[in-house]
Order: structure tokens, then C-alpha cells, then sequence
């Protein structure tokens, strides 16, 4: 197995820049932003103490109206009790609804708003990140976007279960591989010849273009999906970070 030191320095620096871009564009906003729906959430509980406390003041006025009549009126004492009674409750009811509404209301605009800041932060961050890592390739050979990601590949196919093995190639049809450039007669050689070795029979590859790869190559048939690409290891590090935010 050959080490290639340019790629292993180059997915490094990679990480380290997605690293540094995600704690300060994606942590520190998403921590102001649950700092404010904290307090949005506090004044809607502050709005329903209110409530609460107007509904007990109507309460007290129930019960003194409820002496005066007692002292005017012995006998209606049955009739207005049950009265104000009946008004007292239901303002504690309708209070007590409307403040767990509120609640309930602003507990669902927190966690939407939060779900839709952290995706579109956790987005920016990727394209960001994509564009750095394009950027920093760019200022590489040519070579670099391939060099190294040959035997990754041809790692990843040899440990295929035996029948997507068999699958791939299967009546000599080639191989479609995706690469961020077109690749050079002695690099398809190269592929083909290593390829082959893993698959134990020859073949040949179709190589696709697909700049956003950035770097590295990628196999995707009906029942296989290889990926040992730059963008794969970006998008790798993101659902990690997304899962472990979640």
C-alpha cells in the first residue's frame, strides 16, 4: 500500500479550515439565536403570568361582591355563591387555556426557528467550505485531483460483497467512474489495470466529469456506490457534525 503524503497533508489542511469555518459561522450564530427565541419564550411566559394574575384579581372581585350580597341578601346568599362561583371558574379555565396555548405556541416557533437557522447555517458552512477546498485545489497540480485517490478507490471496490463485485462489469460493460477532470491515457491505464487486479478480470472504465467532486474519483452503478472524493469527505464531516448537534 503506497502513503501519498500530498494527499494526506492536503485533507489535513481541509479539515482543520472546515473546523475553524464551523465554529465560527455555525456554533456562535446558532447560540445567539437560541439566546434570543430564550427570551421571546420568556416574555410569552411573562404575557401568561400576566393572564393569570388578571384572572385571580377577577376572582378577588367575585368574592367581595359575593359578601356584599350576603350582607344585603341572606336569601339569594345560595344562588349568587353559585353564581360567582361558576363566572370564577370559568375565567381561571379560560386563563389557564389561553397561558398553556401561548406555551405550547411559543415552544413550536423555538423549535422551528432553530431547526431553520441550523440548516441554513450548517448549508452556508458547506458551501463555503467546498468553495475553500476548490479554491485551495486549484492552486495544486492538476495531478493532485487524482494522484493518491487511485488505490483508495480500488480498496474501497475489493471490499464490495462478492456479488456487487460480480455485478460491476458484468459482459464486459465498463465501469463508470467519476472524476473532477478528464483523466490522462496513463491514469486510466492505471485505474483499469488496478481495478482489474481487485475484480480479478479485466475491464474498462467511463469516465465522467463532474467538477463539484473537487477532487478524487467515484464509482456509482445500480447496486454499488463507491466514494473517495473530496466531496464525500466534506459531506461525511458534515452529517457527523449534524448529528452530533441533533
Amino acid at each position: 500500500m503506497r502513503f501519498d503524503w500530498w494527499t494526506f497533508a492536503l485533507q489535513t489542511v481541509n479539515v482543520l479550515i472546515l473546523l475553524w469555518i464551523l465554529s465560527r459561522f455555525l456554533f456562535r450564530p446558532a447560540a445567539d439565536i437560541i439566546k434570543a427565541r430564550q427570551a421571546e419564550a420568556g416574555k410569552l411566559l411573562s404575557d401568561a403570568a400576566a393572564a393569570r394574575e388578571s384572572a385571580e384579581a377577577e376572582r378577588r372581585k367575585a368574592a367581595a361582591f359575593e359578601k356584599e350580597l350576603s350582607a344585603r341578601r341572606a336569601e339569594a346568599l345560595h344562588a349568587a355563591e353559585q353564581d360567582a362561583s361558576a363566572r370564577k371558574d370559568a375565567l381561571v379555565d379560560a386563563a389557564r387555556k389561553e397561558a398553556e396555548q401561548l406555551r405550547q405556541a411559543a415552544q413550536v416557533a423555538i423549535a422551528q426557528a432553530r431547526e431553520a437557522e441550523a440548516e441554513a447555517a450548517d448549508d452556508r458552512a458547506s458551501r463555503l467550505a467546498v468553495d475553500i477546498a476548490a479554491k485551495l485545489i486549484d492552486r495544486m497540480p492538476e495531478s493532485a485531483r487524482v494522484a493518491g485517490f487511485i488505490e483508495g478507490l480500488v480498496e474501497a471496490v475489493a471490499a464490495l460483497p462478492l456479488e456487487t463485485r460480480a455485478e460491476l462489469a458484468a459482459e464486459g460493460a465498463p465501469i463508470p467512474v467519476t472524476a473532477p477532470r478528464a483523466l490522462a491515457e496513463s491514469e486510466i491505464d492505471e485505474l483499469e489495470a488496478a481495478l482489474g487486479r481487485a475484480l480479478s478480470r479485466p475491464v474498462k472504465v467511463e469516465v465522467q466529469i463532474e467538477a463539484d467532486l473537487i477532487a478524487g474519483l467515484e464509482i456509482e452503478t445500480a447496486h454499488a456506490c463507491v466514494r473517495n472524493s473530496l466531496r464525500a469527505d466534506i459531506e461525511s464531516i458534515r452529517q457527523t457534525l449534524m448529528a452530533r448537534d441533533g
